[in-house]
């Protein structure tokens, strides 16, 4: 499987000839991610995991498009695009689904919080394959499941270090890369990413940073 790192939190995942990307959002660089996509997993509604504007775009585009999606973002994009309702379907926590050649187990459930006046959303991360975890907005370990590259939110509004580290320490992967890095400056992204690789490789983790367009066959 190749695993292909762009801008913030998006991913793209290919095997056998079939891609499926996880959350193209407004950061991200959406027009490569989703060139050629055979499927689209969401994890939740906020814009820098969903650029709607290409996502909708790509759904017309593409009749045999799949999207997967929590149910409040499945719901909204059905909406905008009625005649693509069919390709698009709820995601939710503990369902298992294939798509587009890759077995899929959803995790989770709810985005972590922000802030107390904040409400919270739904946030369904996904293990694609048993093998690659992407959490979303979320920190929480897959029960069940040893997974073998985990992708770890490495800074966020409603996450700090040690917690970031904490949950590298707790799924144990075999090795990790970063997401959800697009508001940190260099010298931020050093920081916080030389704590989780000296902590996760004490726990058996090997955690790399991949720059943006770049790939690594896992």
């Amino acid at each position: 499987m190749l695993l292909t790192k762009y801008t913030h939190a998006c991913i793209r995942l290919e095997k056998e000839g079939r891609v499926l990307v996880i959350d193209p959002g407004t950061f991200s660089e959406t027009d490569r991610a989703l060139a050629g996509a055979d499927a689209i997993l969401i994890t939740h509604e906020h814009a820098d995991h969903i650029d709607q504007a290409a996502v909708l775009g790509a759904l017309v585009a593409s009749p045999a498009l799949a999207i997967h999606a929590p149910a409040g973002v499945a719901r909204t994009l059905r909406e905008a695009a009625p005649q693509s309702a069919g390709q698009v379907h709820d995601a939710s926590a503990g369902e298992t689904f294939a798509v587009a050649g890759f077995n899929v187990l959803g995790v989770g459930g709810q985005h972590a919080v922000i802030h107390p006046s904040i409400p919270v959303v739904a946030n369904v991360g996904f293990v694609v394959d048993g093998a690659v975890f992407h959490p979303g907005d979320s920190l929480i370990v897959p029960a069940g499941v040893q997974v073998d590259t985990l992708l770890v939110p490495v800074h966020a509004p409603w996450s700090k270090v040690a917690e970031g580290v904490d949950f590298v320490v707790s799924v144990r992967a075999r090795r990790a890369f970063q997401i959800h890095d697009a508001l940190l400056n260099e010298a931020g992204l050093s920081f916080t990413e030389s704590h989780i690789g000296r902590i996760g490789a004490e726990h058996g983790t090997e955690f790399r940073h991949l720059a943006p367009g770049e790939s690594v066959e896992l």
